[in-house]
């Protein structure tokens, strides 16, 4: 007998739950408070079972002959469908469990023990980006228009180089996504072509003539900063260390009392050790700073105790635009002097000066290439780096002295 909506709408509950007449296995339970439940009857592998469609009316007949259908061809495929809906729910469970920002954030953590502390804060940065958009969507779920949505309201703001940053993050927790089971494909591959290009290079503005480096040391020497400071800027030509790893050297790193005065430090970027001859021009400024940061009294045990402590709190470095915010002080801009252009002013002039080019790599801490590795360079240019390490200090102090007579040649 077939199902009809005035059989079903008119069924009163009785003292016991009843079924409405089959409909190729299609039927309604009705139970004593009155509530109408769709059932499908089937037989699965000599078994009879039970699968739920919804309750009626919010699911009405037409949807129920639907559900019905799509199980019968679950069957006909010989599937079950009571365990591919079992199965349906797990998926959406996981897929629910396995957002984007779930994936992103257990990619972070992953990461946190390989990337720099820098690096890694600036990769969680630009995931943020696209938290708000795609944070709570499934993985899965996440297509091509879905990433260029978030990417386009970047570019409206003319962070070209921000954008294809966090495209590639983006793309970099998809593909450990891929790699660990919880996606199939990295939406990122197919937005080639869909966005603006990046803008050219522009490296780090640097000082290469010696009569402008002279002007330059002459600047940082009246310089009249804060202790702190004032040391950063003046051991920035002499040491030409990156930065970063500038700013964050510990007292603990330094040896000034042997023989031959040594920073040693471990380079983040390039995972290895990393040795700098200290010349007398660098330990002199190192033993006016000593009284002032020196001391460890303040510091918590296995606290850092850094050369260059942030005003704020001694527990952190200073701030990362301290140097560069000293040079705009002093006049130069950022087209002009940078703290990452020390390391091209020295590399440049260094060179023409006559020094040998593998040991101006080494000194500027950069990844060895070939299978002899870093062992091997120590061991070879540690001497010629101490020699040249000096004669770079004497040098910039010649420069300092002879000024007007560059200027008259």
């Amino acid at each position: 007998m077939p199902l009809n909506d005035t059989l079903i709408r008119n069924a009163k509950p009785k003292a016991k739950p009843y079924k409405l007449p089959r409909e190729q296995g299609l039927f309604v339970l009705v139970n004593p408070a009155g509530a109408k439940h769709w059932r499908f009857a089937y037989v699965f592998q000599g078994k009879e079972k039970l699968l739920s469609l919804g309750a009626y009316p919010a699911v009405s007949l037409k949807q129920a002959r639907a559900r019905r259908e799509d199980a019968c061809r679950l069957l006909a495929q010989g599937t079950d469908p009571s365990v591919e809906r079992q199965a349906q729910r797990t998926r959406q469970q996981v897929e629910a469990a396995n957002t984007f920002q779930t994936i992103a954030d257990e990619w972070l953590r992953m990461k946190a023990g390989t990337l720099s502390d820098g690096t890694h804060n600036k990769a969680r940065w630009m995931l943020a980006f696209a938290y708000l958009r795609l944070g709570s969507m499934p993985l899965t779920a996440i297509q091509p228009p879905d990433v260029l949505a978030v990417l386009r309201e970047i570019e409206a703001s003319g962070k070209l180089e921000t954008m294809h940053r966090v495209k590639a993050r983006i793309s970099e927790v998809f593909r450990y996504a891929i790699a660990t089971g919880r996606a199939t494909s990295d939406p990122c591959r197919d937005l080639r072509g869909a966005l603006k290009p990046k803008r050219p290079t522009r490296h780090f503005a640097a000082i290469t003539e010696p009569a402008q480096l002279a002007d330059l040391l002459r600047a940082l020497d009246g310089y009249s900063g804060t202790p702190e400071v004032t040391a950063a800027l003046r051991l920035a030509p002499l040491l030409f260390a990156r930065p970063g790893e500038l700013r964050s050297a510990q007292w603990p790193e330094f040896d000034l009392n042997g023989a031959a005065p040594t920073w040693r430090y471990f380079v983040s970027k390039t995972k290895a050790h990393h040795m700098v001859p200290l010349s007398s021009q660098a330990v002199t400024i190192l033993r006016e700073l000593h009284p002032i940061t020196g001391h460890s009294l303040e510091q918590k045990p296995g606290a850092p105790h850094y050369l260059f402590p942030n005003a704020r709190s001694r527990l952190r470095p200073m701030s990362e635009n301290a140097v560069t915010a000293a040079l705009r002080t002093l006049g130069y801009g950022g087209d002009q002097m940078t703290g990452h252009g020390f390391r091209a002013t020295a590399r440049t002039l260094l060179a023409e000066l006559g020094w040998n080019p593998d040991a101006i790599e080494r000194q500027l801490a950069h990844k060895p290439a070939g299978p002899l590795g870093a062992a091997y360079d120590r061991a070879l240019f540690l001497q010629e780096r101490r020699r040249m390490m000096q004669a770079w200090a004497d040098y910039l102090d010649t420069l300092k002295a002879s000024v007007a007579m560059l200027r008259a040649a």
